[in-house]
Formats: C-alpha cells, sequence, structure tokens
C-alpha cells in the first residue's frame, strides 16, 4: 500500500521550491527592471489598451541580454534589453515587439502564470507515487523512469498554454487593427535571433511548439475570424 506521507511531503517540497523560485525570480526583477519608455511600441500597446478597454498597458524592460519575454505571476509584463535591442538594430519591428506583450498578456489573462504552482506540486506528488510504483516492478528504475514521465506531461501542458496564449494574442492584434502579419514574421526570425535554442530537443519533450506549427494554428485562426 502507498503511504499518504510521501506524497504529502513531495506536495510540500514542491510549494516550498516553488515559493523560493518566485520570491529568486521577482527580486531580480524588481532589482534588474525598468518600465518601456518607446514612444513607437507605447503608442501599439494603447492601442491594444483601448481594445481590452483598459487604461494603459505597463511594460517593463528587464536588463538582460537574453531575447525573451516574460509574464511574471504577480501580473507584469517584461520585454528583456536583448529583444530591444533588436529592435533598435532594426532586426525586429515594433509590431513584432507588440506580438509579444500580446502573447505576455495572454499568459496572465488566461491564469497559466498562477496555474504554474498548482501544476509544480501536483506533477512532484504525482512523481513520487509512479515512483513507488515503478520501483515494485522494477527495483532501482522508479525515479528516473517517473521524471521522465512527469517531464513529458510538463512539456505538453507548457505547449498547450503557449498555443492559448498565441492565440489571445491574435484575436488582441486584430481588435486593435495591428494585425498578424508582425505575429507570423516575428516567429519565423525567432530561431534565427536566439541562436535556434532546443533545435535539437525532440518535439515531445518542447516546452514551446514548433515555429511551422504556431504560425499554422495562427493562421487557422486568422481565416476562421475573418
Amino acid at each position: 500500500m502507498i503511504k499518504i506521507v510521501p506524497i504529502l511531503l513531495a506536495v510540500l517540497y514542491g510549494l516550498l521550491m516553488y515559493r523560493f523560485s518566485y520570491w529568486q525570480t521577482k527580486r531580480e526583477l524588481d532589482a534588474r527592471s525598468t518600465l518601456l519608455a518607446d514612444h513607437s511600441i507605447l503608442a501599439l500597446t494603447q492601442r491594444m489598451a483601448n481594445a481590452l478597454d483598459i487604461d494603459r498597458i505597463k511594460v517593463h524592460v528587464h536588463e538582460i541580454e537574453q531575447i525573451n519575454g516574460l509574464a511574471f505571476g504577480d501580473g507584469r509584463i517584461f520585454i528583456t534589453r536583448g529583444f530591444l535591442n533588436k529592435y533598435q538594430t532594426g532586426e525586429v519591428t515594433a509590431e513584432e515587439i507588440c506580438s509579444v506583450i500580446a502573447h505576455e498578456l495572454g499568459h496572465v489573462a488566461l491564469g497559466h502564470s498562477k496555474r504554474r504552482v498548482i501544476d509544480f506540486s501536483g506533477q512532484n506528488a504525482m512523481g513520487t507515487v509512479l515512483a513507488m510504483i515503478i520501483n515494485r516492478i522494477i527495483p532501482g528504475l522508479g525515479r528516473w523512469l517517473a521524471t521522465i514521465a512527469m517531464r513529458l506531461v510538463s512539456a505538453g501542458l507548457s505547449r498547450a498554454d503557449e498555443f492559448e496564449a498565441d492565440a489571445y494574442a491574435s484575436a488582441l492584434l486584430i481588435k486593435s487593427g495591428i494585425g498578424l502579419d508582425a505575429q507570423k514574421s516575428l516567429f519565423k526570425k525567432l530561431e534565427h535571433l536566439t541562436g535556434a535554442r532546443g533545435a535539437s530537443v525532440p518535439a515531445w519533450l518542447r516546452s514551446h511548439p514548433k515555429t511551422h506549427q504556431r504560425i499554422a494554428a495562427i493562421e487557422a485562426n486568422e481565416q476562421k475570424w475573418g
């Protein structure tokens, strides 16, 4: 019989690790971020704010060279300095930056960031139970196989979140009159801009869908929504 104590300890450990990670990331973002001040991008984010019937969309610039966007658990939206550098050199347009902002807004609006604590803790507990069961059948391999299984589950959930945030962004970009050309063109540029990080990772272990899949989903929504 599987004991409940190890499961509860796994959930508690997951919660503690999440809280520590949250605190550490928040401290980093607070210390190394400023409000976005580029007038061209702000003019476009204001159009998105008007479409959402809100006063403004606050965007913070995280002062790191990595090219990325982030929706933090407290609802803040971040674009990295590395992304803005590409915009300032003309490699990325203001509309393309706004497509990233719209995508991160989707993560916030759809509750993806807040839900991760539940997913993380739940997967930790599931992994513990699965390891116990497998160890009874194949001694010594339980933790290894359970880790692979949980990674597959986590990657699948993350890919689903990305598709949902893409769809939210597409709807917002259409409603605000910016359109979807920039959203699609940025995806075509991303692998080059980021050095094709994760290109060798098998599709079933990726936390993000493949570029052609994301563009196809955007085009399908574009046709459906007219």
